[in-house]
């Protein structure tokens, strides 16, 4: 991979960016991609602009062009986009901590494309901030790069507030970060100056 892009944020389409880059140059792409659930209409997302990032669901391209670049796969979500990843019988699960008659998942199914067994992380939603309606929790990523030591150029092609970046960043790892939107990329921007 060419080091003009380490430690980079690129706004753009991921997938014209993609493109661009060579076979199996990438260690691993942790990935958090549109589910097309309209989650900006979600009553518990109001504190964030309404955007329709959301109403769609990337096509089988943009998962054929992660999985050509990229030696190692993660991807939150996994349950929405079964029809583009192989099998796997690695996956992790992020218990939200969530009651049982709460309206929203309770747990996020996170796909691997590591074959080992299913592991579950722990944190309740309410014990982070949160840059954007679906940022994650830094220690989640990191937790999850723990699995993945020999990864040392990670790429995040759905980049949002920069969650990926900032634990690429802990954890002395070369991040590449992709994201569409020009609000995003100043926060990504802010968040890794910290």
């Amino acid at each position: 991979m060419n080091t003009a892009t380490m430690n980079k944020i690129l706004q753009g389409d991921c997938l014209e960016v993609m493109k661009n880059i060579p076979d199996k140059s990438i260690d691993l792409i942790i990935t958090d991609p549109p589910y097309g659930i309209k989650i900006s209409s979600n009553p518990f997302r109001q504190k964030f602009p309404r955007k329709d990032w959301d109403n769609f669901i990337p096509t089988k391209e943009y998962f054929d062009e992660m999985f050509r670049i990229a030696k190692h796969v993660v991807c939150f979500g996994g349950n929405y986009f079964s029809n583009y990843l192989p099998q796997s019988k690695g996956f992790f699960i992020w218990d939200k901590g969530q009651p049982e008659k709460f309206s929203s998942a309770m747990v996020e199914y996170i796909y691997s494309s590591k074959d080992k067994p299913a592991k579950m992380f722990r944190q309740k939603v309410n014990t982070y901030e949160k840059f954007h309606p679906t940022t994650k929790p830094v220690n989640l990523i990191e937790w999850i790069l723990g699995y993945f030591p020999e990864a040392k150029t990670v790429l995040d092609p759905f980049a949002g507030s920069g969650t990926t970046g900032v634990a690429c960043k802990n954890t002395n790892r070369n991040y590449i970060l992709i994201e569409k939107e020009p609000e995003y990329v100043d926060i990504i921007k802010k968040r890794l100056s910290e």
